[in-house]
This record gives C-alpha cells, sequence and structure tokens, in this order.
C-alpha cells in the first residue's frame, strides 16, 4: 500500500509539472496575500498595482545570475500578464527566457518551450540529441508559414535563438506576440500566456 501511494504520488506531481509548463497555470511561481498564483486565472485585489519595471529588470538579472553568472538580460519587454526578458551569455547566445509576474514581482522560467523544448536548462536539459534539422532561418520561414493563417498579415519582427528552439516576435505593424519554433520537429508554440503588448523590446 505505501508503495502504491508512492507512485501515485510521483505520477500527481508529474502532471502538475506538465500543467505548469504548458501554461495551464501559468508558470509564474508562488502566491502573496490576497493573490492566487495562477497565470492567466490570477485573481488580484482591486488596489493591486504593477511593480516598477526596474524592479522587475532587478529581480530577473539576479535570478538569472544565479543559473549563469555572466548572464545579461535582452529583449525586456512589458505585458498585460507579466515582464519578460531574454537572457543571454557574454557572447549574446540565447540561454533561456524568464517572466516576473506583472504584480507580484515573482521570477520564473518561461513555461512552454522555455522549460520544455530547452535542451540546457529545460526539462530536456542533459539529454542527448539528435542533429538540429531547423537552422534560425529555417525556422524562420515555418514562423510566417504559421502566421498566415494564425493572424493574416503579420510578419516576424525578431528573432531569438535558444538550445533546441528559436523564439520570434510577431505582429502586423508592431509586436502583437510571440511564438517559438522547435529546432529538431519544426513544431510551433504560441506564447499565449503574455497577455496584450504593452511596451519595451531594448536590448
Amino acid at each position: 500500500m505505501k508503495r502504491a501511494g508512492w507512485v501515485l504520488g510521483l505520477v500527481t506531481l508529474g502532471l502538475l509539472g506538465l500543467a505548469l509548463t504548458q501554461g495551464m497555470m501559468g508558470g509564474y511561481g508562488g502566491m502573496s496575500p490576497g493573490m492566487m498564483g495562477m497565470g492567466m486565472m490570477t485573481v488580484y485585489p482591486p488596489e493591486a498595482k504593477p511593480i516598477p519595471e526596474e524592479v522587475a529588470k532587478a529581480r530577473m538579472e539576479a535570478y538569472a545570475k544565479r543559473l549563469y553568472p555572466g548572464a545579461r538580460l535582452k529583449d525586456f519587454m512589458a505585458f498585460s500578464h507579466n515582464y519578460y526578458a531574454q537572457v543571454v551569455d557574454e557572447r549574446g547566445q540565447g540561454l533561456f527566457e524568464l517572466i516576473a509576474d506583472r504584480y507580484t514581482g515573482v521570477v520564473s522560467p518561461e513555461p512552454g518551450p522555455n522549460m520544455m523544448w530547452n535542451t540546457r536548462y529545460g526539462m530536456m536539459g542533459g539529454l542527448a540529441q539528435a542533429p538540429v534539422r531547423y537552422g534560425l532561418e529555417e525556422a524562420k520561414k515555418l514562423a510566417e508559414a504559421f502566421l498566415k493563417g494564425f493572424l493574416p498579415g503579420a510578419r516576424v519582427i525578431e528573432e531569438g535563438a535558444f538550445p533546441g528552439y528559436y523564439t520570434f516576435d510577431f505582429g502586423r505593424k508592431e509586436v502583437e506576440g510571440m511564438l517559438s519554433v522547435n529546432a529538431y520537429t519544426g513544431e510551433v508554440w504560441v506564447h499565449t500566456w503574455h497577455g496584450p503588448f504593452l511596451g519595451g523590446h531594448e536590448e
């Protein structure tokens, strides 16, 4: 009976982890008084105010440097649900992506591709991988082909390469969203957890 309960517990934890990485719970982490940390399902008190961008950036930088001392932020962006930033190394090579809850300031790895496809820092980190099938330009073409049906008139505005996948900002005139393309399978994953783009996009 004890063994059965232990196995059931592991399965439950695995399913919860999968839900978190797929954005069902937003991957925002933690709770604070009066707030239910459930990403897009977050409940805020009416007096809640967004934390300043400089506070979010400082927290994200500190988080990134704990994982990689030479890390720096790139393309810091503000969305209605969260702040977002790419993390790169000393040479400007993409390492991983971070988000900070716009109201609580809780920093966590971005859900979705960053957790599931990142072959260095994600759930597949350290596992042997087949040769990359799609380079950056090929992945960009796949993203643009997908956008023709997903958001007619949209184009790729900027791209970033990470271990095992690529992330693209897209929009019709300005940034309206973000998606990633798997470097091995060509699959497309739209970042639905951000909400409307509010601004940013700086080096």
